[in-house]
């Protein structure tokens, strides 16, 4: 076994990635593998909670970016954001915000208004409709990740979390 791999598969505890892993040093011994080892694992695992947070999240009639918008508005003590820190908050462009206040204001999730000392700058308020659905979907969503990471010590889910939160930090303070 290469020692790139985790020690879990001296266990038996293989997973498709260690078949992909594989299949490259097979075909091609040359290349130096090991980012597969993390990244594949982290491209899965990021599909799989696409769609267990699509699945809570329609539970609450809720699509995931609405979700993303409304619990960027319940975490401000006023619940409301300009639509440029909503931008950022969510990671999408200006058109895509625009795109998003304009379907979730006919669904009477929010409410927009012009700031009076500046007409250029709109601010965005989530409606009561809003504050309650995203804060049950984030009560479901809370269980059913408890649930998820219940097998696991205390200890394991922290490591887990710095070691993510330093690979995050190298992505949001590069410029790739």
């Amino acid at each position: 076994m290469n020692a790139h791999r985790p020690a879990e598969n001296s266990q038996g505890m293989n997973d498709d990635v260690d078949a992909i892993i594989e299949a490259w040093e097979t075909q091609r011994p040359d290349f130096s593998v090991e980012p597969l080892a993390i990244f594949s694992r982290m491209l899965r695992l990021s599909r799989h909670i696409e769609r267990m947070r699509k699945r809570v999240f329609s539970r609450h009639g809720l699509e995931t970016w609405e979700f993303e918008m409304l619990a960027a508005l319940r975490r401000q003590h006023d619940y409301q954001l300009t639509a440029g820190q909503l931008m950022k908050e969510t990671l999408v462009s200006s058109g895509t915000v625009t795109n998003r206040l304009d379907r979730m204001e006919v669904k009477g999730l929010l409410q927009r208004f012009a700031d009076e000392h500046d007409g250029r700058v709109v601010h965005v308020k989530a409606t009561d409709t809003g504050i309650t659905l995203v804060d049950g979907a984030m009560k479901d969503m809370l269980v059913v990740g408890s649930e998820i990471l219940e097998p696991y010590s205390a200890e394991e889910n922290a490591a887990t979390a710095d070691y993510l939160r330093r690979l995050l930090h190298y992505f949001e303070d590069c410029a790739c």
